[in-house]
């Protein structure tokens, strides 16, 4: 069964409002998600999961199935997750639509990766190769093994060494997800846990659950927190 890509897209974000519909170089932010995930898979396995009718309206307007999901879900997961009950696949992708620099290329390395690691949920992360973002709490910050298991997500400096002078390379999340619909199932199912309310971080959840997650390298992006990433990501589209 071919894999599904869901984008999560909550209208009423705490940091910036109206999010999904934010123009990027004269085109909605949601738009340019979703003409990359049409790179990945059929149109028929694409969707937009929204609790907002003007997203709904964009994304159909512009020939993207759009899904009307409830408004009292949490996280783009929650939503992630309403839609996949509805979908009938083996492997559930979510793209988030803050992601506007994500590449077709780095969604096919978290689909082969799943494939490889069914059992795991599966996320992407990149090199922190500007410091400013080391200690920007809006940036999700990334524990691992060498084998690149998960050990902790944190807003938070991780790790920290209290050496001075040790290098430390620092790593953090990049918004691409595969999940199996069980998988899915137990997060929806179980509500928000102690890690996931504390870091505001979805993906915690899973490891309450005693779900392992495994991180997949792929391309640093710049996600679109607060407005002053619209025009960062707007410079970085300009030099290509």
């Amino acid at each position: 069964m071919d894999p599904i890509i869901i984008i999560p897209a909550r209208y009423k974000s705490s940091r910036l409002e109206g999010k999904p519909l934010k123009k990027i170089l004269n085109k909605e932010m949601i738009l340019r998600v979703a003409e990359t995930c049409q790179r990945v898979v059929k149109k028929k396995n694409l969707f937009v999961a929204t609790d907002d009718k003007r997203i709904y309206k964009k994304a159909t307007q512009n020939n993207f199935n759009a899904i009307m999901t409830p408004s009292n879900l949490k996280t783009g997961t929650d939503r992630v997750a309403y839609v996949a009950k509805l979908k009938k696949s083996s492997m559930i992708i979510n793209v988030q639509g803050d992601e506007p620099l994500i590449k077709a290329s780095d969604i096919k390395k978290v689909i082969n990766c799943k494939k490889k690691f069914p059992n795991h949920v599966i996320c992407g992360f990149a090199l922190i190769k500007d410091k400013k973002e080391i200690t920007n709490e809006n940036v999700i910050k990334v524990a691992k093994t060498k084998k690149n298991d998960l050990v902790y997500f944190s807003r938070s400096k991780i790790p920290c060494s209290k050496k001075k002078n040790l290098k430390v390379d620092y790593f953090k999340q990049v918004c691409v997800y595969a999940f199996t619909n069980n998988q899915l199932k137990k997060y929806l199912k179980s509500g928000r846990t102690y890690l996931d309310k504390i870091e505001d971080i979805e993906l915690l959840r899973f490891l309450d659950l005693g779900i392992k997650i495994k991180l997949v390298k792929i391309s640093s992006t710049t996600a679109v927190d607060v407005h002053e990433d619209i025009k960062k990501v707007e410079r970085i589209l300009k030099l290509k």
